[in-house]
């Protein structure tokens, strides 16, 4: 029996039925497979992990309301294993209570983590402190699953649509203290690590509409997501980048900044290195400019998207096409970052964009692997680092209101309870080589999402699996 019918949760089935409904029968059997799957670890040449900042369940579902009419159309809740994760970071006392949680509204917004103690916990599978970066509550650096394939000789990269030295791409690849320091978290992707693909927004030379712009601070900010102004004339003279391969010579980034740019690598010879930086001063698209001055209340669309910023989905083939040349394998961390951004804001509509284009983007990689790779080789997870702005439906709170279906291409009903991070689990879909392994993980059981993992089972699934 495959791993799919053993597992698979169709969570769209739960939420027809009802969204307090216990989850699927057929979701506790991930309990069952944890002693059995243990006695073998499968292996993965490839991991693919996809990470939609801020994406919770109702975005998920307020997603398939918009593109589909109705729940469980997605992709990765037909054809992946279905279950929930936990995003607690050691700022969060009593993690996440199995006690506490469903008792009352606002249980989910006492406590929350951040986005670098949530990837730093994906990227390394040790918990750490809000704010921090690859590191340990006591400062000290612990190794990335990036940094892991790499001493197995595979290739690595990171990719998001917001700036490329923010909390997630860092969470993945970088070390500090803080997560404020974008500048450092920069030099050190871009000049120290060995990663082989870096891309995302923090164009100096860009404004949020896709526009040239002239730096004009005096502190040079707009260069702090691309390293400062020094390591910016390097990428642009061509001279950035430290011995990737170790063989004692420089590894150098090539820079690719068009749309066009993005869309030619996506396929053909790619060069060694990829510095994608999209012609945007922070986000591919939710910063854009509106019809007026409230972009809260656009409906998705409202405002035609920027056409010179490329997709998440194009810029994870650009991505895969360039990890593809090493024979080893590669770990790849894509992330639809703004997610978060649009639901810190409330604006349902940006919101309902970022997930449309980080589903087209799982679309991209699934369809890769089908063709480039297969299932038995590569590891494909979508999840969260945590849930942003507490989405349920109209008149929610105390009570949990369902969102309300409008149809296709109708802004669902939904209801922002928060302008922050929520604990609730999120979403978590797997597929692929060693995803059974992956899925034994969740051993605990919420009585409304049924079987969860940790963030931290990630990185531990992920090096136990690449070997």
């Amino acid at each position: 029996m495959s791993v799919r019918a053993r597992l698979c949760v169709i969570i769209s089935t739960c939420a027809a039925l009802s969204l307090f409904a216990p989850a699927c029968a057929t979701r506790s059997h991930a309990n069952a497979q944890s002693t059995a799957a243990a006695h073998a670890t499968p292996v993965a040449k490839n991991v693919i992990v996809m990470v939609g900042d801020g994406f919770g369940f109702n975005h998920a579902l307020a997603s398939d309301y918009y593109e589909h009419g109705e729940a469980g159309k997605h992709l990765y809740e037909r054809e992946f294993t279905n279950l929930a994760m936990s995003t607690y970071s050691v700022n969060v006392e009593g993690g996440y209570d199995l006690s506490k949680a469903w008792t009352s509204f606002d249980y989910f917004t006492k406590a929350s983590t951040d986005s670098a103690a949530a990837a730093s916990a994906m990227s390394t599978g040790v918990k750490t402190k809000n704010g921090a970066i690859g590191v340990d509550v006591d400062g000290k650096s612990v190794k990335h699953i990036a940094e892991h394939a790499e001493e197995l000789g595979k290739s690595s990269g990171v990719i998001t649509t917001v700036p490329i030295s923010h909390a997630t791409p860092a969470g993945f690849s970088a070390h500090d203290a803080s997560r404020s320091n974008y500048d450092v978290l920069a030099r050190q992707m871009i000049l120290d690590s060995k990663l082989d693909v870096i891309m995302g927004g923090g164009h100096p030379l860009f404004d949020a509409d896709g526009k040239p712009r002239v730096p004009s601070s005096a502190e040079g900010k707009e260069y702090r997501y691309v390293g400062g102004q020094e390591t910016w004339n390097k990428i642009l003279a061509g001279s950035a980048g430290g011995d990737a391969d170790g063989d004692g010579t420089p590894d150098l980034w090539t820079l690719v900044q068009s749309r066009e740019e993005f869309q030619k690598l996506g396929s053909g010879d790619a060069p060694k290195r990829v510095l994608g930086l999209v012609q945007s001063a922070e986000s591919t698209q939710v910063d854009r400019s509106g019809i007026d001055d409230e972009r809260r209340d656009d409906a998705p669309y409202q405002t035609p998207l920027l056409e010179t910023s490329p997709t998440l989905a194009e810029m994870s083939k650009a991505a895969l096409n360039v990890l593809d040349s090493n024979p080893k394998g590669f770990f790849l961390m894509i992330e639809g970052g703004a997610i978060d951004w649009a639901s810190h804001a409330n604006a349902g509509g940006r919101m309902i964009e970022e997930v449309s284009d980080f589903n087209r983007a799982i679309e991209a990689v699934a369809e890769w692997v089908s063709a480039n790779s297969s299932w038995d080789e590569t590891l494909v997870i979508v999840t969260a680092d945590h849930e942003t702005g507490y989405i349920w439906g109209p008149g929610s709170n105390p009570d949990w209101k369902p969102l309300e279906n409008k149809g296709k291409g109708v802004m669902p009903g939904i209801q922002f309870n928060s302008k922050g991070h929520s604990n609730n689990l999120v979403p978590f879909f797997v597929k692929g080589a060693g995803a059974e392994y992956v899925a034994s993980k969740a051993v605990q059981t919420d009585k409304k999402r049924g079987p969860f993992l940790d963030n931290t089972d990630i990185a531990k699934s992920a090096m136990e699996l690449m070997r």
